[in-house]
């Protein structure tokens, strides 16, 4: 014989297990999520540094940084001057200058804007 408080465990564990799996696909899925803003490129002198996920950055590498993105998420950034886009992957957090929402490696800002500018204004959105 099942007796209530067995029914109300077994209840409050359902209700446990559903409220976690929402919460885990919310915070990990943010597809659709799109921002606009600046962004910059990674110095030379970080080549070889642990990112916030821990692998060593590369230039070469389409990698990114953002303060609330997780780790693996797919941005597509375009610069909005020119129209041109990249997929980079996000391993690291920053940027932490006002105004800036991502840092890209060196060679997925030059893929889409010019090195020298520094800074290009850019829409990100997260893809599959």
């Amino acid at each position: 014989m099942v007796t209530i408080s067995r029914i109300l465990l077994l209840s409050l564990f359902s209700l446990l297990l559903v409220g976690c799996s929402t919460i885990q696909s919310d915070s990990g899925d943010r597809i659709g999520f799109t921002e606009y803003g600046q962004a910059s490129y990674y110095s030379d002198r970080h080549q070889n540094n642990k990112t916030a996920n821990g692998d060593l950055y590369q230039h070469n590498l389409k990698t990114a940084a953002h303060k609330t993105l997780p780790f693996g998420a797919h941005v597509k950034v375009t610069n909005t001057a020119n129209g041109k886009s990249v997929i980079v992957n996000i391993n690291d957090r920053g940027p932490f200058v006002k105004g800036r929402i991502i840092d890209l490696s060196k060679s997925a800002f030059s893929s889409i804007g010019n090195i020298s500018a520094g800074v290009i204004e850019v829409k990100i959105e997260v893809v599959r």
